[in-house]
């Protein structure tokens, strides 16, 4: 798969405007500020093809990014406490209408600041995930900024914290380092190769 012939396709600010699926989906969804967008364009070889922004909430929309017969979705970061309460209406009702119209959702890569524990968001999204048995990844990001151990720290922490989380694949990622690229890509490239061979059957 050649990541870098990566393009944006089109944007969605209401559940209803979503067409139907025409390519397997992999979807990228964390708490606003959590490196999304970065995560991202490292992924995709592109420094600039999803909008990177300082200030939490910036993604209202999903953003669609096509690379060969495969969607790269990224979701609206949540839990910014700024946004008003119908702002936060519609963002919810966008996302779990996106997760939950049976669309051909392959992963969903959950992302979560290595550096905390996870917020109460990234809990709710987690047990949303499992209750509604839609697979996906953790991915721990800005690994860059700990030492070795504050990572083993933090990693005893997550087992405490997140219910499963021993079952759980945990992919280590820095945007600045490029820690987890090979990984996160190669997952999309099994899921792209799988849906071929499924759909050639």
């Amino acid at each position: 798969m050649n990541f870098n012939k990566a393009e944006f396709y089109t944007s969605y600010g209401e559940y209803c405007q979503l067409p139907p699926p025409s390519y397997i989906e992999i979807a990228f969804s964390g708490r606003s500020n959590v490196g999304k967008s970065s995560l991202i364009n490292k992924i995709l070889g592109r420094k600039s093809l999803a909008r990177v922004s300082s200030v939490p909430g910036k993604t209202a929309t999903i953003n669609f990014y096509k690379v060969e017969d495969t969607f790269i979705v990224d979701l609206p970061g949540y839990g910014y406490a700024k946004r008003s309460k119908a702002e936060k209406a519609r963002w919810s009702g966008l996302i779990e209408g996106y997760l939950t119209s049976g669309r051909d959702i392959a992963l969903i890569f959950q992302l979560i600041d290595y550096r905390h524990p996870p917020s109460e968001d990234d809990l709710h999204m987690i047990d949303f995930m499992v209750e509604n048995e839609l697979p996906f990844v953790i991915v721990l990001t800005k690994a860059d900024k700990l030492s070795k151990r504050q990572r083993d720290e933090r990693m005893a922490g997550f087992r405490e914290e997140i219910g499963y989380f021993n079952d759980i694949k945990i992919i280590e990622f820095s945007a600045v380092t490029g820690e987890g690229v090979d990984g996160i890509r190669g997952i999309i490239e099994e899921l792209s190769e799988d849906d071929a061979v499924n759909g050639i059957l």
